[in-house]
Parts: C-alpha cells; sequence; structure tokens
C-alpha cells in the first residue's frame, strides 16, 4: 500500500562512506516508494501519514545535515542538496515540511548553549523529536517578531506569517529580534508547552496544503536563557541566507524531477533529456554563486521558471487528462505556484515578477 515502510537495517557509524552511499540509496527508495505512490492522495485529503515520518527516520534522513565531528554522517553540500531533491520529487508536502527540521539540526550542532545541545540533539538527529522553524518574522525592517530583555530571559511578540508542520512538529525554533541592538535571538520550545500567548491560525494552501501551514501570533511569551539556541547579528543573520536560499532552491529541481520521469514514461524522453540537460546548467549556477547574493537570486529564479517550463511541458503531453483534479500533471502544476512562492525574499519575487511580464529583461 501507498505510504507502507518496513524497518531498514541499521545504517552503520563506523565506514562513513558506506553510511553515505546508504542514506543517498535511501532517499531515493523513500521518495519513489514511499512518498510518491501516496502524494496524490495527500493532496487530496491534506493529510501526510504518520509512517511517512517514520520512514525518513527508519531511513536516517533526519540527520543529514549533522556534521561528522557531532556523530553526524559529513555530507559534503552537494549530498545534501541531492537527497533534498530526490525526496522533494516524491511528496512536495512531506519534503518541505522534513526540509525545515535541518535547520534545527544545525543550530543545535553550533550552538554554544551545550545543555540544550544535550537535551534534544541526539532525538532531533534520529527523527524521534521533529522540528521547524518560525524566522520570516525577523526579515522585514521593521521586523514582525521582537523580544524585550526580561530578568532571566526574554519576551517575544509579533507575528511569524509561515510556520510549516503545526501539529506534527514537536520542537519550534522562534527568531525575534532584540528591541534595543537588533539582534537576532533563536530559541528552541517545545510546542506543547506553547502557552495561550502563542495563538496558530491554519492557512489553507491551493498546493501543499498538507504542509499544515499556520501563522502565528505571538503575545508576550516567555522565552528562558536556557532555551536560547544562537545570537548573531543582522548582518551576520542576512549572510548565512544564502544557505537557505540555495537549500530551497532544491523544490524546483525536485518537480522537475517528477515531471521528467512521467515524460519518459509517456514516450516524450527527448523533451525530458533537455529539460535534464538545462536543469544541470541552473544547478551548476546556483552552487556557484553561493558567495554572490544577487548572483544566487538570478540562478534561483532560473530555477523556479524552469520547474513552471517542466510542468507545462507535462501537461501539453498530457493533454486533457491534466485537467482532471488528482492528476499528477494538475498537482505539480500547481505545487509550481508553491515554488515559485515558497520561502522567498522580495528580491526573488521582484526578478521574477519581472521574468514573466518582460522576458527580454532576463539575462
Amino acid at each position: 500500500m501507498p505510504g507502507d515502510t518496513h524497518p531498514q537495517p541499521p545504517i552503520p557509524t563506523d565506514k562513513p562512506d558506506l553510511r553515505r552511499t546508504s542514506l543517498r540509496s535511501a532517499a531515493y527508495r523513500v521518495a519513489d516508494e514511499v512518498l510518491f505512490p501516496a502524494a496524490a492522495e495527500i493532496d487530496r485529503t491534506g493529510e501526510i501519514p504518520a509512517s511517512h515520518w517514520q520512514a525518513l527516520a527508519d531511513a536516517g534522513l533526519y540527520g543529514i545535515a549533522a556534521p561528522e565531528p557531532v556523530g553526524g554522517p559529513g555530507l559534503d553540500f552537494g549530498q545534501v542538496t541531492e537527497i533534498l531533491e530526490v525526496l522533494c520529487s516524491g511528496c512536495l508536502s512531506t519534503a518541505f515540511t522534513w526540509i525545515q527540521h535541518h535547520g534545527v539540526v544545525l543550530s543545535l550542532a553550533g550552538t554554544t548553549n551545550s545543555t540544550l545541545r544535550s537535551e534534544f540533539f541526539d532525538d532531533v538527529t534520529a527523527g524521534r523529536l521533529r522540528a521547524g522553524v518560525a524566522y520570516a518574522g525577523v526579515v522585514p525592517t521593521p521586523p514582525r517578531m521582537t523580544a524585550t530583555r526580561t530578568d532571566g530571559g526574554w519576551r517575544f511578540d509579533g507575528y511569524a506569517p509561515f510556520v510549516s508542520g503545526w501539529g506534527v512538529i514537536d520542537l519550534l525554533q522562534i527568531s525575534a529580534r532584540d528591541c534595543e541592538t537588533d539582534d537576532v535571538i533563536a530559541a528552541i520550545v517545545r510546542t506543547a508547552d506553547l502557552p495561550d500567548a502563542v495563538v496558530p491560525r491554519r492557512l489553507h494552501l491551493a498546493a501543499a496544503d498538507a504542509t499544515r501551514t499556520v501563522s502565528l501570533t505571538v503575545d508576550g511569551l516567555p522565552v528562558a536563557d536556557d532555551a536560547v539556541v544562537s545570537r548573531v547579528t543582522l548582518d551576520d543573520f542576512f549572510a548565512n541566507q544564502n544557505i537557505g536560499v540555495r537549500l530551497n532552491g532544491t523544490l524546483p529541481f525536485g518537480l522537475l524531477r517528477r515531471a521528467t520521469a512521467l515524460l519518459d514514461a509517456g514516450g516524450h524522453t527527448a523533451e525530458a533529456r533537455h529539460l535534464r540537460g538545462r536543469a544541470d546548467t541552473v544547478r551548476d549556477a546556483l552552487d556557484a554563486s553561493l558567495a554572490d547574493a544577487d548572483g544566487l537570486l538570478v540562478a534561483r529564479a532560473d530555477a523556479a521558471q524552469l520547474a513552471l517550463d517542466a510542468a507545462a511541458a507535462l501537461v501539453a503531453a498530457d493533454g486533457g487528462k491534466a485537467l482532471l483534479q488528482g492528476a499528477d500533471a494538475e498537482r505539480l502544476f500547481r505545487e509550481c505556484a508553491f515554488i515559485l512562492v515558497a520561502a522567498s525574499r522580495p528580491q526573488l519575487k521582484g526578478a521574477l515578477l519581472q521574468r514573466f511580464s518582460d522576458p527580454r529583461t532576463t539575462g
């Protein structure tokens, strides 16, 4: 049955190369044998089965971002992005919710708060605790989420517009800007312990609704110092955003992988091959632009446009059946809208708006 999974043999931790190869193989297996067969039903119902989260945990995929010195697999950046792309090709709702988890893995791996790391790190990397993030409130100026110093901690106030995995995640990393210094304060809290000061409102999305995305209104959330995982300057926060832009740049390639596989299955192999060749060029441009914010956004816009082209090609190839609700082509075309918007930035929005309104302006 779609979504069924079986326990896998443990991945050896004393053989790093074998461990990395096993994780890659597991990602392909989970994407193609567990996630994709259930994707249409998940899209229809808006619910991700618990067996999906267990399959990811059994495969060791919750800990892929952990560095080797703290017990992680030590994947290089290209190996991580490949796994993200592959899982996005299986089920966008499942993969997007799961992707948020890795920001918390990295925060715990790098924190100076050893008590917080000891409390959560092992369970987070094993997938026994699932995590999400709420950092968009610190991106605009003035910020949507602020932190005010109190005796022994902080008071968070404001608004987080999009938080995925509500009701699924056990931990939330929430970020706010210090009212006095503009530093970004990030804390990790258990969602089960959140007080009435945090009010979620479910957002119903046209695509990937099973991400269970909410907006959070925060009115006086107390955050103890021992819950703070990091404090960085605003400049350092934005300097680190290129990594996030690149990781979210895996979403278009996941959609393209699935669309081209379906084109192959329909006999349109030349068209699928051409799309994959374009994807290789854009992927290389993304990787080459990690230190160049402007170049990275151009490549990210190219990736989003390429995903839209791939979905449109599949719709054209499938013809009338692509108009039927629940068809793979219909769902993938809707998911392109999610990819154009999710984890975006004002500069990316502007670049996409410009290229779609006047393609002559693109490079």
